[in-house]
């Protein structure tokens, strides 16, 4: 029996929403196509050199977070008391360990945060000040509490204070952006950042990274961080990073619901995501989507909103990215 090795994946989402009225133009769309484009160029590499699938996830999330284009690091939104507050998290499927961090605001790149979590605690969860504390003692890059801060951001806040509601990043963006500067309605977009990953090992992994929802309440952490709602990764069934209203996909723990229903109930990988984002969720009024990778390379990519920006790569192969259905 031949013993093939997979072909190393990796697959970006970039938050999920509703196309804008008076969609962008096609240069408007090139530059959510490109930086997708840019962003997988790295990791790919890596896989294709044989590094880890832990290690590509998080380069590429990390890649995200310095993109101002998403909700994520620099360029994330802001809460009601004008300030930031970043969650995120990473799991290795070979292992299950996993690392969260949430409510940061001075550490550059989150994500490293929770991979230092993973790696040199006991713990799978820390927040505010202690994950600070230790992101600090570990050498991790700090920045101000402005760096975050956008002006696209900071109007995107003012107009949600005046709506006087809790906006999903890329719901809020619609109110800020009344002339079309982005494929997906800013106003309506459910911003969250994310990457899964198969490696020649046949090993997966799962990172997400989220600054949470425009004008929330301070203190309030999303699916994001949370192993089994926003992120997971088991190289038995699949890796999962999810991108939507955090608080439906808390309820439902989708990302390890679709793992359950892959061991338990024998379903392919994509009916088992599609059964999530098309059913489950809808049915207490869950919006946004999801990419997952299982152990076979096969890879899934589904939302139940207009659009999702996404990409994967396979090695050797070149990157594909889209926005739309």
């Amino acid at each position: 029996m031949m013993n093939s090795r997979p072909t190393p994946l990796i697959a970006i989402h970039g938050g999920a929403g509703t196309i804008r009225a008076g969609a962008a133009d096609a240069g408007q769309e090139h530059e959510y196509h490109a930086a997708l484009r840019d962003i997988l160029t790295p990791p790919q590499r890596l896989l294709a050199d044989g590094g880890s699938a832990l290690d590509a996830v998080c380069l590429a999330v990390e890649l995200l977070e310095d993109c101002p284009l998403f909700n994520a690091g620099h360029g994330a939104v802001f809460t009601h008391d004008e300030t930031h507050e970043l969650d995120a998290s990473v799991m290795d499927g070979a292992t299950l360990r996993a690392g969260a961090v949430g409510c940061v605001s001075r550490v550059r790149r989150p994500v490293r945060a929770a991979r230092a979590v993973m790696e040199h605690t006991e713990h799978v969860l820390l927040v505010g000040a202690g994950a600070e504390a230790l992101a600090e003692r570990l050498g991790l890059e700090m920045v101000s509490r402005d760096y975050f801060s956008t002006d696209a951001r900071r109007e995107q806040l003012r107009r949600a204070l005046a709506a006087d509601q809790a906006l999903l990043d890329h719901d809020a963006a619609s109110l800020v952006f009344r002339s079309p500067t982005a494929p997906l309605d800013e106003d309506r977009k459910l911003g969250t950042v994310g990457a899964v990953a198969l490696d020649a090992r046949g090993n997966l992994a799962a990172a997400t990274s989220t600054g949470g929802m425009t004008n929330k309440q301070p203190g309030r952490i999303g699916d994001s961080p949370v192993i089994g709602a926003g992120t997971y990764a088991d190289n038995r069934t699949a890796a999962v990073s999810c991108t939507g209203t955090g608080e439906m996909f808390m309820r439902v723990a989708a990302a390890h619901d679709i793992c359950a229903r892959m061991a338990y109930g024998g379903l392919s990988l994509e009916q088992a995501a599609r059964q999530v984002v098309m059913e489950v969720l809808p049915a207490i009024g869950g919006r946004g989507g999801l990419i997952a990778v299982d152990a076979q390379g096969n890879l899934s990519m589904p939302f139940n909103t207009e659009g999702m920006y996404r990409g994967f790569a396979r090695a050797g192969e070149a990157p594909r990215t889209a926005i739309f259905g």
